[in-house]
């Protein structure tokens, strides 16, 4: 109301990370989503539905239920960022999005204060992407996830990463998953909290059938994943790494990770400025070797 009464620009943050700031700073209303909700409904034929608040951090809630004997939010264990971002991005990991898991989305719109509860069906979910990010959803602010999980065993391990969990015959629960892809993660990507990263800072590329056979003829060891309307989604980590060597560039204090290109890493004193020209320098060379336009996860605020 306040941002409304005063014509002020309103940011809305959950944990604020994925998100680049510009040097000047955001000159308006800045609100961190701290609402705090876990509610448990009754099981139903081997599902339960938890009503989340937005304000509850991701990996809280997947050590919660992963504890608790419930799957499904196993395979996104350590992404940091809140339950409230994870329809807007369709955060997913390891073979797992959230889209498959949300059952409804509550939001307020900012401009109108309209409560609304958004069905799956609306959140019009794809590929790292909803209806929350155009132009339209942007107005809607949201406050509660409802997720649906399962009470029986029901383990995703298909993703190449896990084949240890099923080669080695493993008493398979949430939890043995959970620390399987923390390990796996503390590999590949780095901390935190002693270098400035997004984790993944790139979308994988969705390209059209024959773009990707043209690029697979050239690199034949890249790796493609058809989509339900025939495209293929490409791993942009073998395309920074293989096809264009920028595993481990830098500039200055801004380089792509060693152990996994895709993600980008800053040492302290790097400014925003400098990473969008490392961004458009990395972007222009995939353009250059395979004709794709990459897109950044990250938003620029």
């Amino acid at each position: 109301r306040f941002a409304k009464q005063t014509a002020a620009p309103l940011l809305i943050l959950g944990g604020g990370s994925n998100v680049l700031v510009n040097d000047e700073g955001f000159r308006g209303v800045v609100i961190i989503n701290k609402i705090k909700k876990r509610v448990v409904e009754d099981q139903i034929n081997g599902q339960i539905k938890l009503t989340l608040g937005a304000g509850e951090m991701l990996d809280d809630i997947v050590s919660w239920t992963a504890g608790a004997g419930w799957w499904g939010l196993e395979n996104l264990s350590a992404i940091p960022g809140t339950v409230g971002a994870t329809p807007v991005q369709n955060v997913g990991a390891y073979g797992v999005e959230v889209s498959a898991l949300t059952v409804e989305v509550s939001a307020i719109n900012v401009s109108t204060l309209e409560e609304k509860i958004f069905s799956k069906e609306e959140c019009n979910f794809s590929y790292r992407d909803s209806y929350f990010k155009t132009q339209e959803g942007k107005c809607w602010v949201i406050t509660e996830v409802v997720f649906l999980l399962s009470t029986g065993s029901n383990p995703n391990v298909s993703y190449s990463d896990l084949s240890r969990l099923v080669s080695g015959n493993l008493d398979l629960t949430p939890l043995t998953v959970r620390e399987e892809i923390i390990s796996i993660r503390s590999k590949k990507f780095p901390d935190w909290s002693k270098v400035g990263t997004a984790g993944s800072f790139f979308k994988n590329p969705i390209i059209s059938p024959g773009h990707f056979q043209t690029l697979k003829q050239a690199y034949t060891e890249l790796p493609g994943f058809v989509q339900q309307n025939g495209d293929f989604k490409v791993s942009l980590g073998f395309i920074l790494d293989k096809v264009c060597g920028l595993r481990g560039y830098c500039e200055g204090s801004i380089c792509l990770f060693e152990k996994q290109a895709l993600v980008l890493v800053v040492q302290k004193g790097a400014t925003a400025h400098e990473v969008k020209e490392f961004v458009r320098k990395v972007s222009e060379i995939v353009f250059q070797k395979t004709n794709i336009q990459i897109e950044c996860e990250v938003q620029f605020v």
